[in-house]
């Protein structure tokens, strides 16, 4: 569904892709780890065309992603921001409607908030919750609105942006088995960025580890333990010694 061949990007003097190859399987969950700083974002950036890489290519279902219709292109995906990333002035229906409400996607007015009310039943909340403001809300039911506003549109495509950061262990085991249950009720292709090793184990088919610009180690989760690969044993182990330097 995603692939990308020999993609390079550079901020001034400061190369942060240099020459990622990376395929995402249909219906399939990606997890790309690494060190902060490491071009996590700026990988998914590309590929939605927020950022124009300098050099290679991005394919989305077999089709130059840098070709076409925009909003068409767009419609495709979904996103779980890192934070939630709700709008404060929003009640939490028009939040999680907010794509249904304009655009090319746009719906009747109680089309919408009805479609919202049943993604906030799908992570767990109550109708209730829908006219309430983001700041009536706890940081664990602020997640779960963003999850059921990056599903409100049934995309093909999620992408999850770490998404259980600033959640104590409980709220973030239950976020993970929400992402997991719903790609694969879905049927959607995943690309999560994450530093939560839980979450990689919980979410994940497949994972990336990107380090100075390049997929150091790409493989099934399963292989997690069993690798020989030093990035990736002291990514995972949070070892202080290894290639990776403790200070950046």
């Amino acid at each position: 569904m995603i692939e990308m061949k020999n993609v390079h990007k550079t901020f001034g003097t400061n190369a942060v892709l240099r020459g990622i190859d990376l395929s995402v399987a249909k219906g399939s969950s990606l997890v790309i780890i690494g060190g902060s700083g490491t071009g996590k974002s700026v990988t998914i950036k590309c590929i939605l065309g927020l950022i124009e890489p300098d050099s290679g290519q991005i394919l989305v279902d077999g089709k130059d992603a840098s070709i076409g219709d925009r909003d068409a292109f767009l419609a495709r995906f979904g996103m779980l921001f890192q934070g939630a990333a709700l709008f404060d002035s929003l009640p939490v229906w028009q939040n999680v409607a907010f794509r249904l409400l304009r655009g090319s996607l746009k719906r009747p007015r109680a089309e919408a908030r009805e479609i919202a009310i049943e993604k906030l039943r799908r992570v767990g909340l109550t109708p209730d919750v829908a006219d309430r403001l983001p700041a009536e809300l706890s940081g664990g039911m602020q997640k779960r609105v963003g999850l059921a506003r990056a599903i409100a549109a049934d995309p093909e495509i999620i992408f999850f942006d770490e998404p259980t950061a600033g959640l104590d262990p409980i709220m973030a085991g239950v976020i993970n088995d929400l992402i997991r249950e719903i790609v694969v009720e879905m049927g959607a292709t995943a690309m999560t960025i994450t530093h939560d090793m839980n979450s990689v184990r919980a979410i994940a088919d497949n994972v990336a580890m990107l380090h100075d610009g390049v997929i150091k180690w790409n493989g099934p989760v399963t292989d997690l333990d069993t690798t020989e690969d030093p990035y990736l044993h002291q990514f995972i182990t949070g070892s202080a010694t290894g290639p990776i330097a403790a200070i950046r």
